[in-house]
Formats: C-alpha cells, sequence, structure tokens
C-alpha cells in the first residue's frame, strides 16, 4: 500500500535515482521496525533444494543490491531467500550514465548498468554486518577488462572471499552488459570453467569442512541446442542448481515503445514466457536431479506459480518490484503454497 502511493514520485526521478531512493527507505523502515524484522520471511510452502530448507519459494534476484548493502532493508519484504551481487573481484564503476531505464507501458526494464559494484571485499564487509540469518546467495561476475580466457581467475577469487559467508555461490555467466560474458554459456568455454570451479568448490569445502552449493545463472535467448548443452555441464560437474533467466537481448515485445531501442537487457513482463519455456524445457532434461530456480518476468503471483508449474522449485523477484512493489512477495508467496 505504501508503495502504491510512493510509485508515481519515484517514476518522476530518473530510474537509478529512484532505485537508490528505496533501496535507502527499506533500510529506514528497517531500523524504526516498521516492517516484519530482518530474516523472518512470509510463511508460506517450506522447500527444500540444494540441500538447504527455503522457509517460502519467493525470493530475491540478484541485481538489486549489487554490494550486499541493504539486505536488512530487503529482508523486510519477507523473502524466503536473498541473492545479492553480482560481485566482481576488484571495484568497477560499471557503464556511463544514464544506463537504467523504464519502459512502463510495458511493465519493463532496460539496463546496462555492467556489473558497477565495489569489489567483492566491500560486499564481505557488508555481509559481515548484517542482521539478517536467512538464506544469503552471492552472486559473482568478472570484471569487465579481464579477458574472458581468464575469466575463471575472477570467478575463482570471489568464490574463495565469499565461501564461508554464502548459503550459496551463484555463478553469473549470461549479463548480456559485459563484454563476451556470454561467450562462457558456449561448450568448451562453460566446461573450462564449470571443471575450474568445481576443483576450487572440493578444496575449499574441504578446507572449511562446509558444503555450499552453486548454481549458474543463465541467459533466455539460448536455443534448445545450448540448453540441453548446459544441463549437460551441470551434471557432469556437480552444479546445485540452475537460475533460468537473465535478462533478454530482444526487443520484439517492446518494438517501438520509448527506451526499447536503448542498449542492455530487457526484464519484466515481455520475458515472462520466454524464461517460464527455458524453465520448462530444463525441467525436461534435468529432472528432479538438479532444482531450478525461476527468474524472468515474475509480475504477479500467478506468474510465480506458472513458474514453478513449468519445473522450478523456486522463484525469484526484481522487475516486479519495481511495478508491484513488496506486495508482490506475499502475493507470490500465496500463490506458491
Amino acid at each position: 500500500m505504501l508503495y502504491a502511493l510512493a510509485r508515481p514520485f519515484l517514476f518522476h526521478l530518473d530510474a537509478e535515482t529512484a532505485h537508490e531512493l528505496a533501496l535507502c527507505s527499506a533500510d529506514l523502515l528497517a531500523r524504526l521496525g516498521g516492517l516484519t524484522l530482518p530474516g523472518r520471511a512470509i510463511a508460506g510452502r517450506p522447500v527444500r533444494a540444494m540441500g538447504l530448507d527455503f522457509p517460502n519459494p519467493v525470493g530475491l534476484a540478484a541485481g538489486l543490491d549489487k554490494n550486499g548493502a541493504h539486505i536488512d532493508g530487503l529482508a523486510t519484504f519477507g523473502f524466503g531467500f536473498i541473492e545479492v551481487g553480482t560481485v566482481t573481484p576488484r571495484p568497477q564503476p560499471g557503464n556511463p550514465k544514464p544506463r537504467l531505464f523504464r519502459i512502463p507501458e510495458a511493465r519493463a526494464i532496460v539496463n546496462r548498468m555492467g556489473f558497477n559494484n565495489e569489489g567483492v571485499d566491500a560486499l564481505v564487509a557488508n555481509v559481515r554486518r548484517a542482521r539478517y540469518d536467512g538464506i544469503l546467495g552471492i552472486n559473482i561476475g568478472k570484471n569487465f577488462d579481464t579477458p574472458v580466457e581468464r575469466a575463471a581467475d575472477d570467478y575463482v577469487a570471489c568464490l574463495e572471499k565469499v565461501y564461508e559467508l554464502a548459503s550459496y555461490v551463484t555463478i553469473n555467466i549470461s549479463s548480456p552488459n559485459t563484454k563476451n560474458l556470454r561467450q562462457l554459456q558456449q561448450s568448451d568455454e562453460l566446461t573450462a570453467l564449470l571443471e575450474r570451479i568445481a576443483r576450487t568448490r572440493d578444496g575449499l569445502k574441504q578446507r572449511t569442512q562446509k558444503q555450499v552449493p552453486l548454481a549458474v545463472k543463465i541467459a533466455p535467448d539460448l536455443d534448445d541446442d545450448g540448453i540441453v548443452a548446459i544441463a549437460d555441464a551441470l551434471r557432469r560437474y556437480g552444479i546445485d542448481a540452475v537460475i533460468a533467466t537473465n535478462t533478454t537481448i530482444s526487443r520484439e515485445a517492446v518494438a517501438g515503445l520509448p527506451n526499447a531501442d536503448e542498449t542492455g537487457g530487457l526484464s519484466g513482463a515481455p520475458l515472462t514466457q520466454r524464461s517460464t519455456a527455458v524453465v520448462r524445457k530444463l525441467h525436461e532434461q534435468l529432472g528432479s536431479d538438479i532444482p531450478i530456480i525461476g527468474a524472468g518476468g515474475i509480475m504477479s503471483g500467478a506468474d510465480a506459480a506458472d513458474k514453478l508449474a513449468a519445473g522450478a522449485s523456486l522463484v525469484q523477484l526484481y522487475s516486479g518490484l519495481i511495478y508491484r512493489g513488496p506486495d508482490l512477495v506475499a502475493e507470490a508467496v500465496e500463490a506458491t503454497r
């Protein structure tokens, strides 16, 4: 209800400014005790996936809180889990502003943020300060100036630093806003990357006596052969989950609308059907062996339920929160009971 009153004001602001203001407002409400206490998820259908027990299946997607600086504020929304990042080994400013655009006519967003973040050390410090004690995913990527053939070095560097703090770690190989990143989804590159990451994970598990699940986040623009190849690689290297999907480079659903031609990844309602189709194809390949986290275009509780019906075990929200606000979390939890 509060968000419905605030949204017209926020939508009059530059999209990135509004984003930052909304996060600061959530932090303030958390400090004042105006919403649910940090870490207390909305009661829903419990889900066991990746060896973890989720109090409800509705989570926050990475990208909203890149530096893990607003975890307690976001926890007041009642998510069953929260994912922060994408974080890179070194701080980087991301792409020049403006880089975040709304398409209200289509309930969509275009972003070309470019993994803007303060670096993995800053994220680790923020996570250590947070009071949230629920399930926390940390999403990791490569710096923009790291050659793709050395990308594994960046993922390993991040994995080693976040391993003991994370409930699970997501390998982001699907953002369209870092040059050549999606190349890592191709067979040879993916095999080499996952082999290196799996070897690092095994060493960390032995050293820390803690098993931290790994997820891989993929693009919605893959064809069926690409999805099958990725599913095979996930099995081969013991990856614990797959997130489907990131943003799309397609503009078919928003052609002719203001901001539709802006470079970047498109999210929101235009992505709903395609991301659900990728979930369905993955489920055909993976069955119940590797859980799927459905993301992309969840704008209502019904959209969340459709992702689960297609084979997802969990779902994540992002763009829907921009258009619907925190009430979407409770609606999605109710629809997925």
